[in-house]
């Protein structure tokens, strides 16, 4: 590839696009609600909340110092993050706490570059981060769902029109954002019933002697704030 080649690939990335008409925001929100709603449906887009739940976990255990051993994903919608590391102080807290926070921080970040008119940059800045994901993945089923989502956006980058991208930018990042949201109340309904006693909170409230319940409020915080502020970007308001 010439330099030529390499400067237009990068002025197409980090180029602004223009912003799509309020109808197409207004249908990927709706189009996002349909996929994290319905209870069925959620049970396989819940997927992609993993993706990011469980990449948040890892990434922050790298930034903190910690030795990141290795990510699983399962079918059932589930995850497990492996790292090493001293099994106390802030880094492990942090830890802890970046996998329900994760998903709805990073629709939160999609909404300011979408806000900013840096659609294609958001689809290649998710190829990137999917591509690093998926050398810490340790079974087959995490191995599946990274390289077809990550081929997914590459694919919706590369060969499709503006308004495509456009759309699928935006569908992502309101799905990220609502999707957020939910595993937090899931959780809570969960140990209300007695169930999930080894979760992030759980596991943070051994960490910090604070009850679970408190950060429970902190997701729910972190997930709606998120959604209210990464929505009015969105819409423009």
């Amino acid at each position: 590839m010439n330099t030529n080649s390499i400067t237009g690939v990068w002025d197409r990335v980090v180029g602004v696009q223009p912003h799509p008409s309020g109808w197409l925001v207004a249908a990927t929100c709706v189009a996002a609600l349909a996929a994290v709603l319905p209870h069925g449906i959620w049970q396989v887009t819940r997927n992609a909340v993993t993706i990011a739940h469980e990449g948040g976990h890892g990434l922050v255990a790298l930034l903190s110092g910690r030795r990141l051993e290795g990510i699983r994903l399962h079918s059932d919608t589930s995850g497990l993050t492996v790292s090493r590391g001293k099994p106390h102080g802030l880094g492990m807290v942090f830890t802890a706490a970046a996998g329900y926070t994760a998903p709805s921080l990073l629709g939160l970040a999609g909404a300011w570059l979408l806000a900013a008119g840096h659609i294609t940059l958001l689809l290649w800045g998710a190829v990137a981060l999917l591509a690093a994901m998926l050398v810490m993945i340790r079974n087959a089923y995490g191995l599946l769902t990274v390289v077809l989502a990550g081929a997914a956006f590459f694919l919706v980058s590369w060969l499709t029109t503006a308004a495509v991208q456009a759309a699928f930018g935006y569908l992502v990042v309101w799905f990220l954002l609502l999707g957020g949201v939910r595993p937090v109340f899931e959780l809570q309904r969960k140990r209300r019933y007695g169930g999930a006693r080894d979760s992030d909170a759980d596991q943070l409230a051994r960490l910090t002697h604070l009850p679970a319940a408190i950060w429970l409020v902190l997701f729910h915080t972190v997930a709606l704030c998120s959604l209210l502020g990464g929505g009015r970007w969105l819409l423009g308001v």
